[in-house]
C-alpha cells in the first residue's frame, strides 16, 4: 500500500450498542477519528464531487481526484437553505438546493456513496437569520434569543431544525443504516460575521442554542451524528471554554482559520488554535481536528509541504478541512485543479505518510 492505513479493531470493540446514545456506526465513527489521529489525518474537501473550479453537477468528478488520482477521505457539505426546504417522504425535495446551488437530493447520494467507500463526512450549517430570511451574514438584528424557549421565532426555528433530522434520517444505505455524520452548526461563532456571533449573544443564549439543537436531534432520531465545536482566532484555553456547549454534547473540539496574504500571522494563529485544542483534547478527552482551513487561491506554489504540513503535522488532529473550489468565482478555490501552480507540491502532500485519503481508508470498515 502507498501507506499504512489505520486499524479499526478498537472501534468494533466500542461500539456497544446505545453508548452514550449514539449508533453503532457514530460510536465507530468516534474512534476511527480517535485512532486516525495517532497516524495522520483525514484530508478534506468541502462540495468536493458536487462541482470544482470549472465544473458544476457532473458526475464521477473531482478536482482532488483528477490531480492524484484519488478521492479525500473526508467531504464535506453545508446545509444552509434546507430551513426553506419543502417536506416529502424523503424530507425535502429533490428540486431543493443549498446555498451554493447543491442539490440535497445530490447531496444525500454523494454521501451514501462516499460512506459506503470507506469515507467520512461532516455537514456545516450556514443557517439563514430566523428574523429576516437573509443569509447567516446577516447579522442587523439579534436573532439568537428569538429562536430560544418562549421566543417569537422558536417554532420556526424547531421546524428548521426537523428538516435537518428528516434530511440526515434520509441518508440510508441499502441495508437500511443511517450514515454517521459529523455535524457543525453555529461555526466561527467566536467572529461577529454570523448571526449567531459572540457579538450577537450572550455565551448562555449561545449554549441555550447548542443544547436545543442537540436535544431536538435526539427527540427525531438523528442519533447517529457526532457533534463538532469550531469557534475561529481561540487565544487560549479559557477563550475557547467561554462558549463551549458542554462534554456532554460535543465529540470533537474543532477550529477555523484561513490564511490570506500574511503568513507568519497564520502560522502564529494556528499555532494558538491548535495548541489550545490539543490542551483541551487531553483534559476532555476529546477528539480533536482542524474544521476549516486554506489560502484562496493557493498564489504560493509551496503552500501545501513549506506552510500547511510542518505546521499541522505536530498536532494530532484526526482530520482537517480545505473550503470549496467555487465553479462561478474563478478566484474562490481552496485545492488545487490541472495547471494551478501548487500541485507537483500537492502531489508531494498526498504521498506523505500523514496525510490520509480515500485509499487509505476505503478497505476498513466501519460497522
Amino acid at each position: 500500500m502507498r501507506k499504512s492505513t489505520v486499524l479499526l479493531a478498537a472501534a468494533l470493540l466500542c461500539a456497544c450498542c446505545g453508548k452514550n446514545n449514539k449508533t453503532d456506526e457514530a460510536t465507530a465513527l468516534l474512534q476511527q477519528l480517535r485512532n486516525t489521529a495517532k497516524s495522520g489525518f483525514l484530508f478534506g474537501h468541502h462540495d468536493d464531487p458536487v462541482y470544482g473550479h470549472t465544473w458544476y453537477l457532473d458526475t464521477n468528478r473531482s478536482d482532488v481526484k483528477e490531480i492524484c488520482g484519488d478521492m479525500p477521505a473526508l467531504l464535506s457539505f453545508d446545509l444552509g437553505r434546507i430551513e426553506f426546504a419543502c417536506g416529502n417522504e424523503n424530507g425535502f425535495a429533490a428540486a431543493d438546493t443549498n446555498l451554493d446551488k447543491v442539490p440535497f437530493d445530490r447531496m444525500r447520494r454523494e454521501i451514501i456513496k462516499h460512506y459506503e467507500n470507506g469515507g467520512v463526512i461532516t455537514l456545516s450549517w450556514h443557517a439563514a437569520n430566523p428574523i429576516t430570511g437573509g443569509g447567516s451574514w446577516d447579522i442587523g438584528d439579534s436573532s439568537v434569543q428569538t429562536i430560544l424557549r418562549g421566543g417569537s421565532n422558536h417554532e420556526k426555528f424547531v421546524q428548521w431544525l426537523d428538516n435537518i433530522a428528516a434530511f440526515v434520517n434520509s441518508i440510508k444505505t441499502g441495508k437500511d443504516v443511517k450514515v454517521p455524520i459529523i455535524f457543525r452548526p453555529y461555526h466561527e461563532n467566536s467572529g461577529h460575521w454570523f448571526w449567531w456571533g459572540a457579538m450577537h449573544c450572550t455565551a448562555e443564549q449561545y449554549k441555550e442554542l447548542w443544547a436545543m439543537t442537540y436535544e431536538r436531534m435526539q427527540q427525531k432520531g438523528a442519533t447517529q451524528l457526532l457533534y463538532a465545536y469550531s469557534p475561529q482566532d481561540i487565544t487560549d484555553t479559557g477563550n475557547y471554554l467561554e462558549r463551549y456547549p458542554g462534554d456532554n454534547i460535543i465529540d470533537i473540539l474543532g477550529c477555523d482559520q484561513y490564511m490570506f496574504t500574511d503568513r507568519e500571522e497564520y502560522i502564529e494563529k494556528v499555532n494558538a488554535d491548535l495548541s489550545a485544542i490539543t490542551e483541551l483534547g487531553e483534559t476532555h478527552n476529546k477528539v480533536i481536528a482542524f474544521t476549516e482551513t486554506g489560502y484562496e487561491g493557493i498564489p504560493d506554489s509551496a503552500w501545501w509541504t513549506g506552510t500547511l504540513l510542518p505546521l499541522i503535522e505536530k498536532y494530532p488532529i484526526s482530520y482537517l478541512v480545505v473550503w470549496r473550489n467555487a465553479c462561478d468565482r474563478p478566484e474562490h478555490y481552496y485545492a488545487p485543479f490541472n495547471s494551478q501552480i501548487s500541485v507537483p507540491d500537492f502531489l508531494k502532500f498526498y504521498t506523505h505518510p500523514r496525510t490520509l485519503f480515500l485509499n487509505d481508508i476505503k478497505n476498513i470498515s466501519t460497522k
